[in-house]
């Protein structure tokens, strides 16, 4: 296999672990507040936007609507978030956050911090490389679309 590039040469590996190793530097913080990576990352989008369907919730975090369920649920269960019916429409459920968890974005702003501190602190290099990554994301994303 002399022409198979070596592991640490495929950028999936390479991405792959750097999710990784944010998961883990971030971890002990997200304990601390009692949620996990992915519960976060809902938080992060209801930061964002207050109140939306759990569909578009999903839709927001690029997974399936089963997949942000139980996660919402788990919320919910914590006191973070509520789930409510639609009035408009009662097949949709849409959830906002409560005062509990309107008050972890403000304690969330540690991870960020960390991940700077850990970087090096250069916000600017960390901000472009986020550019980068989410334009690779985005043009995966849109190839996938036109195929399917």
């Amino acid at each position: 296999m002399a022409d198979a590039p070596l592991l640490d040469a495929h950028l999936c590996f390479a991405l792959y672990g750097a999710s990784m190793a944010v998961g883990r530097l971030y971890k002990p913080m997200l304990d601390e507040m009692g949620l996990t990576y992915p519960q976060y990352l809902v938080l992060a989008a209801l930061w964002e936007e207050d109140g939306p369907t759990i569909g578009a919730l999903a839709g927001r975090l690029a997974l399936e609507s089963s997949t942000v369920t139980p996660l919402v649920k788990r919320l919910e269960s914590a006191g973070f978030v509520e789930r409510r019916r639609d009035t408009a429409d009662e097949r949709q459920v849409r959830v906002s956050l409560t005062p509990t968890g309107r008050d972890l974005h403000a304690r969330s702003a540690c991870l960020g911090e960390r991940l700077v501190a850990v970087s090096g602190g250069d916000r600017a290099a960390l901000q472009a490389l986020n550019g980068e990554v989410t334009r690779l994301r985005d043009v995966i994303a849109a190839a996938l679309r036109a195929a399917g």
